[in-house]
């Protein structure tokens, strides 16, 4: 916790505009390597911030090294951190606490809070609705998901119900009361929750745990 949110916010900025040109807007890499998760690790883990510092400060853009000043050095390197899971905290970073600082391996950027037309994935029970709809019902809390990521069905069941839109095209009649794993976007309406389908598993030809 040795920045803060809106020193990692000003860092964002200064990425948008002299950064993502080479690493690209989400830090996956282009003409320039990626800054975050493994390969973050990989360069940086068990060196102190002081490596980094260095390394922004006096190598980058790569078409003006060091043309972006001390201050704006230790925005980035607050964005990268937040980037790489490392919470924030209630002071910003300085360039004297640079030294006492080291980067630890493994961290993870926390999944995004889950709002409407969020993309997720859940578990329930399909269940017939009215007027030929189908429902998940006893479903899981939604949980941020992504198009490539691999499908967390161990989930446990819950307390949550969603109206399946298009659920028709999966031909749920053979799935009826299953334990079914869904992933797509969740929307919020003021009397119910609808759920998009992108996939489609059965769980288990029962819906106990």
């Amino acid at each position: 916790m040795v920045y803060t949110e809106a020193q990692a916010a000003r860092g964002g900025a200064a990425y948008e505009a002299a950064c993502a040109g080479c690493h690209r807007a989400d830090l996956g890499g282009g003409t320039g390597p990626a800054l975050k998760q493994q390969r973050f690790a990989r360069q940086f883990a068990g060196k102190d911030l002081r490596t980094l510092f260095t390394k922004v400060a006096t190598t980058m853009p790569r078409n003006a090294p060091g043309s972006l000043g001390d201050n704006v050095a230790l925005d980035l390197i607050a964005y990268l951190l937040r980037e790489n899971g490392f919470p924030a905290g209630s002071e910003e970073l300085t360039a004297d606490a640079l030294d006492g600082i080291r980067v630890v391996a493994g961290m993870r950027k926390p999944p995004p809070p889950v709002g409407d037309f969020s993309y997720v994935e859940v578990v329930g029970c399909l269940t017939p609705g009215p007027q030929n709809t189908w429902l998940l019902t006893r479903a899981s809390a939604p949980a941020a998901a992504t198009p490539s990521g691999s499908p967390d069905t161990a989930k446990p069941l819950g307390t949550e119900t969603f109206h399946l839109v298009d659920a028709l095209a999966y031909a749920p009649d053979s799935d009826k009361g299953h334990k079914i794993y869904v992933r797509g976007l969740v929307i919020k309406l003021p009397d119910e929750q609808r759920l998009t389908i992108s996939v489609f598993e059965s769980v288990s030809p029962t819906c106990g745990e």
